[in-house]
């Protein structure tokens, strides 16, 4: 889009007959940089102008931002972790190793200083940018940091915080107390890894492994150290080896530090991580113990000056030479003749087995062996040597491993898969097909997964059996039933009580059975059918003296009652003067009420009686109050207000067990001026049912 839009400014230029200004080198460079730091791929930049230099100087100053850029994260790496492995740093390969190989430099230029030699690094030939990274960091205080023009724009590191001088003539740290940085005006401050005291002067150690404020990576611990800290491995390096001040491991010579534990009769000789003791051994005339403490043969043909007499050549023997008159000698490979006249050439393949079963071939002086497929003719040892396919070809030849044999390989597949007929790749194995599991198998790649039906779970055990769920074991198993529940395998069933009680459609709900209603009762005539949760109640109420009975309820809803109204003979004058004028008989049934926690309403008492804030003259009250309950007093009776009229609310306000049948009489006292106008008395019939549903 950037090219298009320069061609049309261009065309605009050209009709207009005005001369465009290209870009600079200087500034195509600025903006390759700026496009680098920005994160910008510095290979598919658009170009800012059709010059070839510029095209140039963009993508060459991008990948030189780049480059600077890794090469700081490696520097920084270095002065502050003191590691330098490739896993620590973010990005593709090639990323990687700049910012490894910056800091593997700066390294080299901070433990060079820290040895006290000089940061010439003369007869080392690192290359210019690791020679002058190293000589930087070698040349800098490991508090300090590293500014762009110390490595001619090769690193961007942060420079130190640097304070203003104040104005000449004005010194104002003179005389100044400060144990590290005075910066003006009688404050002080201090160098990084350190902070201000309460006194202001002195400076302490900050703790960055308390503090949180360490770059320790995982594997590492932070151990903290004066003005800094640094980053150690968690584990030891084991027997046999130490751990170095770059968290590398290092082999322990122990055969020259003296901690081995060779007998005197034996030779300690160091290996990679342990060290081995070999035996001395003592040798015979002419033999001589090497460093290894083998007894080897005495050339004293070289040796001696001149053992042999004039004339004669001397012959090395094992242990021992002999001397010989002078003839021809032959080299390796030749034999003198029958006459020994002359050399002529050893026909090794017909002096012995030289190559075994492998082909063999005459050379002059020597020979060579036709080596056959899988081996490898060794000039050295003049052998045929098993070539290693697995090794020369890793990943070419197997799909999964790979097991070198003599002179060949073999292909061999992991657990799960199966060698293909080409011996060389691996098929799944569908393990489904030897039905491993006990209910339902399905295959993965390179594996199967055992499944269980609805009501079945698999065992922790070897996860393959199906073990059956006890759903009423369950957590939630109290509440799959209402009454009772019955595992069974794969599933559950509910139950109800044997009576009164039958099982909802969704097989878990237990509904009362209506007695009155399906007549199934055994209520006499007479009697008035009340049903309750789990049963029924055959109820029959009377008016008892001087009142007579005004209306019955339904019989198939017998909660009515009976209404008894006051009925007094003549000239009865204690009948007349008794308030109670209405008696009322009505029946209630309730549950077991589960984690009874606060009262429960269970009858409201309507009167005609207007509910009055405050009360007025001559205006008629209505009071309630409990003339009978049961022995633990379960009952109350409470005043409200409904609709601007007065009401009398029933509660129970202790948990009663069932099944229980009690009796509650409630008066309603009429107060005009002060005094009882008339009584009407409520009786309550309350049936409390075994179960809570």
């Amino acid at each position: 889009m950037a090219q298009w839009t320069i061609l049309l400014f261009s065309l605009y230029g050209v009709v207009h007959g005005q001369e465009l200004q290209l870009p600079t080198v200087q500034e195509c460079c600025k903006d390759g940089r700026d496009r680098a730091l920005g994160g910008q791929d510095c290979t598919i930049l658009p170009l800012i102008s059709s010059a070839h230099i510029c095209r140039i100087a963009q993508e060459q100053c991008c990948a030189a931002a780049a480059r600077d850029q890794l090469c700081d994260n490696g520097i920084k790496m270095a002065r502050e972790q003191g590691a330098c492995e490739r896993p620590f740093f973010q990005g593709d390969p090639w990323e990687t190793k700049i910012s490894k190989t910056c800091c593997d430099c700066c390294m080299f230029g901070l433990m060079t200083a820290s040895q006290g030699s000089g940061c010439e690094l003369q007869g080392l030939l690192l290359g210019r940018r690791c020679t002058h990274t190293a000589k930087t960091c070698c040349g800098k205080n490991t508090t300090e940091e590293i500014k762009p023009d110390d490595l001619k724009k090769e690193t961007e590191m942060p420079e130190a915080n640097v304070t203003a001088k104040p104005p000449e003539g004005l010194d104002t740290c003179k005389d100044s107390t400060c144990s590290q940085l005075c910066v003006g005006n009688g404050t002080c401050a201090c160098h990084d890894g350190y902070e201000l005291q309460k006194d202001g002067v002195n400076c302490g150690d900050v703790n960055e492994c308390l503090t949180n404020r360490h770059n320790c990576v995982g594997g590492q611990v932070c151990i903290n150290t004066e003005g800094s800290f640094r980053c150690q491995r968690e584990t030891s390096c084991g027997t046999g080896y130490e751990l170095k001040d770059d968290n590398s491991c290092y082999d322990i010579d122990e055969c020259v530090l003296g901690t081995h534990n060779c007998a005197p009769d034996f030779i300690c000789t160091n290996t990679v991580g342990s060290f081995r003791c070999h035996p001395r051994e003592k040798c015979a005339g002419g033999f001589i113990q090497d460093a290894a403490g083998s007894c080897i043969d005495i050339n004293e043909c070289v040796a001696h000056t001149s053992p042999c007499l004039p004339g004669q050549t001397c012959i090395n023997t094992m242990g021992s030479y002999t001397c010989r008159r002078n003839t021809v000698t032959c080299g390796r490979g030749y034999h003198l003749t029958h006459d020994g006249a002359r050399c002529e050439d050893v026909d090794e393949c017909r002096a012995g087995n030289v190559c075994g079963d492998h082909g063999c071939i005459n050379l002059v002086g020597t020979y060579r062996c036709e080596c056959r497929s899988g081996f490898l003719f060794n000039s050295i040892t003049k052998l045929c040597e098993d070539i290693n396919e697995c090794r020369h070809y890793p990943g070419r030849l197997c799909a999964h491993k790979c097991e070198n044999t003599e002179g060949s390989y073999q292909c061999t597949c992991t657990i799960g898969f199966k060698l293909s007929h080409d011996g060389r790749n691996c098929e799944d194995v569908n393990e489904c097909e030897a039905n491993p599991c006990s209910q339902e198998c399905s295959n993965v790649y390179g594996s199967y997964q055992c499944y269980c039906r609805r009501g079945y779970q698999l065992s922790d055990m070897d996860g393959i059996t199906c073990e059956d769920i006890d759903e009423c074991a369950l957590p939630t198993g109290g509440h799959v039933c209402s009454y009772r529940c019955s595992n069974a395998p794969g599933s559950f069933y509910c139950t109800c009580p044997p009576t009164g009680y039958t099982l909802a459609p969704n097989g878990r709900t237990c509904q009362d059975i209506d007695e009155c209603a399906t007549g199934s009762h055994t209520c006499s005539v007479s009697e008035s059918c009340f049903n309750i949760q789990g049963g029924f109640r055959c109820l029959s109420f009377t008016c008892p003296p001087n009142f007579r009975q005004a209306s019955w309820g339904s019989r198939q809803d017998a909660s009515v009652g009976v209404r008894c109204i006051k009925a007094c003979q003549p000239n009865d004058i204690n009948c007349n003067l008794d308030p109670v004028h209405l008696m009322t008989h009505t029946s209630l049934s309730l549950p077991t009420f589960i984690d009874f926690s606060q009262p429960e309403d269970i009858v409201f008492l309507r009167t005609v009686a207007p509910a009055n804030p405050v009360p007025l003259p001559g205006a008629t009250d209505v009071f309630f109050d409990i003339l009978a309950t049961d022995d633990q007093q379960s009952f109350d009776v409470e005043k409200r207000s409904h609709q601007g009229i007065i009401i009398g609310v029933v509660r129970q306000v202790k948990p009663i067990i069932g099944p229980r049948d009690l009796v509650v009489n409630v008066a309603m006292n009429y107060v005009k001026s002060g005094v009882i106008s008339h009584r009407n008395i409520v009786v309550i019939h309350v049936f409390v049912s075994e179960f809570w549903f």
